[in-house]
């Protein structure tokens, strides 16, 4: 486990060498490794330059979502193909970008739930899948099925415009039977997205999503969820509302999803709001930045030091010092909220805002995880006393997740091909003497 950030806490490093009192009470063990793991409907995006002439062809309206049979996306992929008209082919899904990016963030393992081409062919879709994901996740527990993958075709016009044309393939076949208990159970964290829940009759995608929070609730696993999209979610918000209630922990959204599940436009109104169903939420909120919110005990409440912020919920970040807990876990809880705007103002350039939202949830996993690796390897820290949720304060997710999301933002693809720079250029170097 890479613990994530600048750290200078005598927490952090190093993890490996026990207190010396404590030691002579219980034998040197080897570090115990943690993870997290993931369902997703495993697709390749596909990105492409076109005419608006191609979009009334296939039947596409332009600037919408529509989804087309394996026949449509055969034949819409040969004529793109053949016409260069392709820029980019990535491997995507939103979990699937989670669990790359959290892998790439603290170079250690997770785990991936879904399902895989049994018969890959040199450049087919699976074939690109599997090329661009990290070696650090565990596709072992992917099921085999016939036929190909999903594939997500993003279609821009000429005004830039974006018109999504989607072929399910397989990748709602995903069956119970293929959801290790073990695995679940002895995972930091379970991480779900809005999609999985709304799969056709007759796919197993749901039944396999189900399976799984039943197995991390029990164990008292934490389960991830991420909204998606908006038009997902405004079908029916009360519905989404108890689902969260019943089985999130978490909950990752944008501030158009938040807005649809609340009704309140503004994110720091919409995050307050999801608390009553989560014990934490992450909300991007595009040129804003975004915003942490969750609970803590009373009496263990930290200031910020940070100058306090005008909002909806008049300076909101007065105690955004404080690390996050379950609410079940406060003898008194109180509503903590953190913000941040987009890290160095922004990328000068952004080509990319597909995977921000993505990339700012790994981080969030990533310091999840390292608090759960932390509290198994040094059981006696003082960290430990007072446990939390995450090992960070709610300021500090936000600084990480912030940090990454530009990443994201600053290159083509939704996943990092790297981890964050040991020293960032933007800081002086006395910063990096102290």
């Amino acid at each position: 486990m890479k613990f994530p950030g600048q750290r200078k806490s005598k927490h952090y490093f190093p993890v490996n060498n026990r207190d010396p009192l404590l030691a002579q009470l219980t034998q040197q063990e080897q570090s115990v490794s943690t993870y997290i793991c993931g369902i997703d409907q495993t697709l390749v995006d596909i990105e492409a330059k076109v005419e608006d002439e191609l979009l009334s062809r296939y039947g596409l309206p332009k600037g919408n979502s529509t989804l087309i049979d394996d026949q449509q996306a055969h034949e819409l992929y040969h004529e793109l193909k053949n016409n260069e008209m392709i820029s980019d082919e990535f491997a995507g899904g939103t979990i699937g970008n989670t669990v790359h990016n959290y892998s790439i963030l603290a170079d250690d393992r997770s785990v991936l739930f879904g399902v895989m081409s049994q018969n890959i062919m040199v450049g087919s879709y699976a074939y690109r899948y599997l090329c661009n994901t990290s070696s650090k996740v565990d596709l072992n527990y992917l099921q085999p099925v016939d036929g190909p993958i999903g594939r997500c075709f993003t279609l821009i016009s000429e005004d830039g415009e974006r018109t999504f044309a989607i072929s399910k393939g397989s990748m709602d076949k995903l069956t119970p039977e293929y959801i290790d208990k073990d695995v679940v159970q002895n995972s930091s964290a379970l991480v779900i997205t809005a999609y999985l829940m709304r799969a056709s009759e007759g796919d197993g995608m749901t039944s396999a999503a189900m399976q799984a929070i039943e197995y991390a609730k029990a164990a008292d696993v934490p389960v991830v969820l991420t909204l998606g999209t908006r038009f997902l979610i405004q079908e029916d918000p009360k519905w989404w509302q108890d689902f969260i209630r019943d089985n999130v922990t978490i909950l990752a959204m944008n501030e158009d999803e938040g807005e649809a599940l609340t009704g309140f436009s503004d994110p720091l109104l919409a995050s307050d709001a999801a608390l009553e169903w989560a014990d934490m939420v992450l909300c991007t909120a595009g040129p804003l930045g975004l915003y942490t919110a969750g609970y803590t005990e009373d009496s263990e409440k930290r200031a910020t030091s940070h100058t306090l912020l005008p909002g909806a919920i008049p300076e909101f970040n007065r105690f955004e010092f404080s690390r996050p807990k379950l609410k079940a876990d406060c003898e008194t809880p109180i509503k903590v909220f953190a913000h941040i705007s987009p890290y160095m103002g922004g990328p000068e350039l952004i080509r990319n805002t597909n995977g921000a939202g993505d990339g700012a949830l790994a981080a969030l996993l990533h310091d999840l995880s390292a608090n759960t690796f932390h509290k198994t390897n040094v059981p006696g820290s003082s960290k430990h006393q007072r446990d939390g949720l995450c090992y960070s304060s709610f300021s500090q997710v936000c600084k990480y997740a912030n940090r990454v999301a530009y990443e994201v933002l600053a290159q083509h693809s939704p996943r990092l091909s790297r981890g964050l720079p040991e020293r960032e250029d933007s800081l002086e170097e006395s910063y990096w003497e102290r």
